[in-house]
């Protein structure tokens, strides 16, 4: 498609927009009456208008039935969960069993590697990416840590060339095989949370596989944004959270994956009496006999509330479907990074996308370097209606979420971008 940096053409795109009608399901900030331009999806997502008439629905019948409401409200606490496995499944590329809702990630992230980081004295060591997101780094410190082993000696670093933004996959595939034998666990991102770029998960868990190691991700800025398939890749483990592009609300609870190969192990986890046997579970019985299944790494009671918005947002998921989600994504991505390339060239600047280039390596997100430019020009934007996000040392992070920016936000975008950047010459 041949892009133009007007209003009429990004109408017209939005008037072919089949997900259009979606806009008017979120509820956006306003700014001078209007509604903002909304980049910041990839930390929290809106708002839906469905979110509150759910939690509105279990205060209820929390007030009606009380502690009945276990069983005999509309949506039953007692399995409340449940509703999650089939939508979710579609989401991640899972068979329905492998998927559960508890917690938040890091929290899910440490309690699935007592199952999958099982070091030994020859094989202990973590293959990750360089500057994963900060929680990640500390996870994998604490738990190194935790074992008796040093995270200089423990936790290897796949780091970026001289030069360049993003990971090559060679170094990955590799470094898997230079740690060979020693490789205990392989966890990475999906997609990178700083520059956007996103990793060949079944080229990597084939290469963690072929040395004996497991192999898991973090999905946080990949569930809701690109497609998965977690049991077709074989992939062991993974978490995500849930309130970045499936908008469940701030801090709201995480997805788990567990490969079925591994439901019916002996595999070592934190036990509680949420993942015992259903069936089982009111005779109050001594042994842990776990429920078959990903809901068997369940431990507390699950927090109905939180579950709610997220419950409207994924009902919303199932709807729409990944593949239109993500045949939207490719196109205001690219509709977007046409805009920025516009007026850079109209203002004579230098703006840097490190985002990749290649539609295989990226997905929602555009991150831009603003060379020549500034703190001051982020403050300007965010000031003029246009939330974004920064980043050290000089980055804008973009994502256009596919379910709720139009293609008028990226025309509009580039014009309050180009005055802004005007205004300080």
């Amino acid at each position: 498609m041949t892009f133009q940096n007007t209003l009429e053409f990004a109408q017209q795109l939005d008037n072919q927009d089949e997900l259009k009608q979606y806009r008017q399901e979120f509820i956006f900030p306003q700014h001078n009456g209007q509604d903002v331009i909304y980049f910041t999806g990839n930390s929290l997502g809106l708002q839906p208008k469905s979110a509150k008439t759910f939690v509105d629905e279990v205060m209820n019948d929390w007030a009606s039935l009380a502690v009945e409401g276990h069983f005999y409200s509309e949506k039953p606490w007692w399995d409340y969960h449940e509703r999650f496995a089939e939508p979710l499944s579609k989401i991640v590329g899972a068979k329905s069993s492998e998927v559960t809702v508890m917690n938040t990630l890091t929290v899910n992230l440490h309690l699935l590697m007592v199952s999958f980081y099982r070091p030994t004295k020859s094989r202990y060591k973590i293959i990750c990416e360089e500057k994963a997101f900060p929680s990640d780094q500390y996870m994998f410190q604490s738990q190194v840590n935790h074992h008796g082993y040093k995270p200089e000696d423990a936790i290897v670093e796949i780091k970026r060339r001289e030069g360049e933004h993003n990971i090559r996959i060679e170094d990955i595939l590799a470094k898997i095989e230079e740690v060979g034998d020693e490789l205990a666990l392989v966890l990475f991102g999906g997609v990178n949370y700083y520059t956007g770029q996103v990793f060949d998960m079944k080229t990597i868990t084939d290469a963690g596989h072929k040395v004996g190691a497991n192999v898991g991700f973090d999905l946080a800025h990949a569930a809701g944004n690109i497609k998965l398939e977690l049991h077709d890749w074989n992939v062991d483990f993974a978490a995500w959270c849930s309130y970045k592009y499936m908008n469940s609300g701030p801090g709201n609870a995480s997805g788990c994956f567990v490969h079925e190969k591994h439901h019916h192990s002996n595999l070592p986890r934190f036990a509680g009496w949420w993942g015992h046997n259903k069936e089982r579970r009111f005779k109050m019985e001594p042994n842990f006999d776990p429920v078959h299944g990903a809901d068997g790494w369940q431990i507390s009671n699950l927090s109905i509330l939180s579950l709610a918005p997220y419950l409207a947002s994924v009902e919303m998921f199932a709807q729409v479907g990944m593949e239109k989600l993500i045949a939207k994504r490719n196109l205001i991505t690219a509709y977007l990074e046409f805009i920025l390339h516009e007026i850079d060239r109209e203002v004579n600047s230098t703006f840097e996308v490190i985002t990749p280039s290649n539609q295989e390596e990226r997905a929602c997100q555009l991150s831009v370097f603003l060379h020549g430019e500034g703190r001051s020009l982020f403050d300007y934007l965010m000031k003029n209606g246009v939330i974004t996000d920064w980043r050290e040392p000089n980055v804008i992070r973009l994502a256009p979420v596919p379910l709720y920016t139009s293609y008028t936000d990226m025309y509009n975008f580039g014009q309050i971008l180009k005055q802004g950047i005007l205004s300080h010459r």
